[in-house]
């Protein structure tokens, strides 16, 4: 720690004292805070949580940034006093440290460092911050260590990926060289499609390559939208090795544009893990309170989940009631089902405050219980 600050007072003394230096310079982050009660004494989702994430964005020359953030999240346990320097430095972390160059040869992006890479929302893979729900902030921000080179234009953008993932504790893989690429094209104003590939390579496992690749389709007319994803793990002694017994999911959105109503439904089939990096949970209550923690990547290995739902929308708020049915891809057994209501307000375009109440009637073969409650709240903001 001492020589972490003394690297700032030294950086501090000698960076100069230019206007121009201190303009191209931008604090970046974000803090959430959130609040839960269940019935379900889960403790990664119970009581109160925070997360800070602050650091900075530099421009160094034309066309050069550099973004450095680091991380803290803490549960709120009732600490007659805080902490010393030297434990906190124990649980403030490095999560993103990277270079970008842009406009290379007018059309190419270069990031070079640890990063962040994926959708939040994805079922495949996602390298970043989780929001919105008690289990994400007792979990650790994940990046990557990687180079990443994007083209992009008018119609199609092309990204490539290699690097090595972090070794974390509640990810089923170990820290693995990964590489990746991903494709995406403009077929017309309202039609788009996507194909993608990653494979994780390291002797730890079973098979010397794992990995995943798929295609996705979306189409967003005026009134609503439609995607159909499908993706298959591949594993062996070869980059991709196929086998009559592949993992794979297929996923569907849909959703109607009504004014201030959106109906919305999803639909997702899933034999076997395709990957270990999703950050996909669904339901507030079987998804982010039961499992949010882990993945979710045994539970959703052979299942299929059907959700309903519809968000109505007035001035900064936002009003969603969904309905989810949990089960086993084969319907062999009974199914979880759970109903959620949320509300989001948006103050500004950085602060938005948020609440929501699960009710989930759980399936005796998977849980020790009929049912689970779950009560949450919590604010959002960006800077």
């Amino acid at each position: 720690m001492k020589k972490l600050l003394g690297l700032f007072l030294v950086l501090t003394m000698a960076w100069p004292a230019s206007a121009a230096i201190v303009d191209n310079v931008d604090a970046i982050g974000e803090i959430e805070v959130i609040g839960a009660n269940n019935n379900a004494e889960m403790s990664n989702a119970n009581g109160a949580a925070s997360r800070v994430m602050a650091g900075l964005s530099a421009e160094l020359t034309e066309d050069v940034r550099a973004n450095v953030q680091f991380v803290y999240n803490t549960p709120w346990d009732g600490a007659a006093r805080g902490k010393d320097l030297n434990t906190y430095q124990n649980d403030i972390y490095l999560a993103e440290a990277n270079m970008v160059l842009s406009n290379l040869m007018d059309r190419f992006e270069l990031t070079l460092g640890r990063q962040f890479y994926g959708d939040e929302d994805s079922v495949l893979l996602y390298f970043g911050p989780r929001h919105g729900y008690m289990a994400a902030l007792a979990r650790p921000v994940t990046s990557l260590d990687a180079a990443k080179l994007t083209y992009a234009d008018d119609v199609k953008a092309l990204t490539l990926i290699a690097g090595k993932t972090q070794n974390l504790w509640e990810l089923a893989a170990p820290d693995a060289d990964f590489y990746g690429i991903d494709f995406r094209m403009n077929l017309t104003d309202t039609v788009k499609a996507q194909v993608y590939g990653y494979t994780y390579r390291n002797n730890t496992w079973a098979d010397e390559y794992q990995g995943f690749y798929g295609a996705k389709l979306s189409m967003a007319p005026q009134a609503g939208a439609l995607s159909v994803e499908y993706a298959r793990a591949h594993s062996g002694d070869r980059l991709i090795k196929e086998s009559h017994n592949n993992d794979y999911l297929v996923k569907v959105d849909a959703s109607l544009n009504m004014d201030s109503f959106t109906p919305r439904a999803a639909f997702i089939y899933q034999k076997g893990a395709v990957s270990e990096y999703g950050a996909y949970a669904p339901g507030l209550v079987y998804g982010k309170t039961f499992f949010g923690n882990n993945n979710l990547i045994n539970v959703l290995a052979e299942s299929r989940v059907f959700n309903v739902g519809v968000d109505y929308n007035w001035d900064k708020w936002t009003f969603a009631l969904d309905g989810f049915a949990f089960q086993d891809r084969t319907a062999q057994h009974a199914a979880t089902l759970e109903a959620d209501l949320t509300a989001n307000y948006q103050h500004n375009e950085n602060v938005g405050l948020f609440a929501g109440v699960g009710y989930a009637k759980l399936s005796r073969v998977a849980f020790n219980r009929d049912d689970a409650v779950v009560y949450q709240a919590g604010v959002n903001v960006k800077f």
